[in-house]
């Protein structure tokens, strides 16, 4: 009994740690996250920094695998919730609450991707993995029109979406940022609508 509730605590401070460490990384991008400062972030030495992620590099893998794993587990979600109408409501939300939270709690895919570019390649390549997922379950939302996933029209959308709100968030100008939202949700309407 004794070592489960120890390691529900170690899971649990772990997942804290994880979840800190990625809005730092999204706060401050990789270059501007020093490992003394996402320890803090995350209520933990340096030293116990290291022994739960290893390395920087360790934790931004991780954080950025988690982050976008809620990705896809919000486009599941989405589809499980509104069934055949869920693009609409999730095109809302990626580009209405998503768009307007505080950087640090924006979607991965469109706050550190800039950073996977750069990074190594272990972190690219689990990145792929990730982001593979996250298509295909956006794709299971799309049918072709003979009941296939459409991955090709899935790539469009989420990059749209994706550089949709990286593009309004980037400008001063709260007016100018919505009217980037609005148009690119009603571009998603209309790709969604083409079979």
């Amino acid at each position: 009994m004794a070592k489960t509730k120890q390691a529900q605590k170690k899971q649990e401070t772990r997942r804290r740690m994880l979840e800190a460490v990625g809005r730092g990384f999204r706060r401050r991008g990789y270059n501007g996250a020093g490992v003394d400062g996402l320890a803090k972030d995350a209520g933990v030495t340096s030293g116990a920094f290291y022994a739960h992620f290893g390395s920087k590099s360790g934790a931004f893998r991780e954080a950025l695998m988690a982050g976008m794993s809620q990705l896809t587990e919000a486009i599941v979600a989405a589809r499980e919730r509104d069934g055949d109408q869920w693009l609409g409501p999730f095109a809302e939300f990626y580009l209405g609450e998503r768009r307007t939270c505080e950087l640090a709690e924006g979607c991965a895919l469109q706050i550190l991707t800039p950073e996977v570019g750069r990074a190594d390649e272990s972190t690219q390549a689990l990145f792929r993995e990730e982001l593979l997922k996250a298509v295909a379950a956006f794709a299971a939302g799309l049918p072709d029109g003979e009941g296939h996933p459409d991955t090709d029209r899935a790539w469009a959308l989420l990059a749209l979406l994706s550089g949709g709100v990286t593009l309004a968030r980037a400008v001063e100008d709260p007016e100018l940022g919505e009217r980037i939202a609005r148009a690119i949700q009603a571009a998603v309407q209309d790709l969604a609508a083409e079979r």
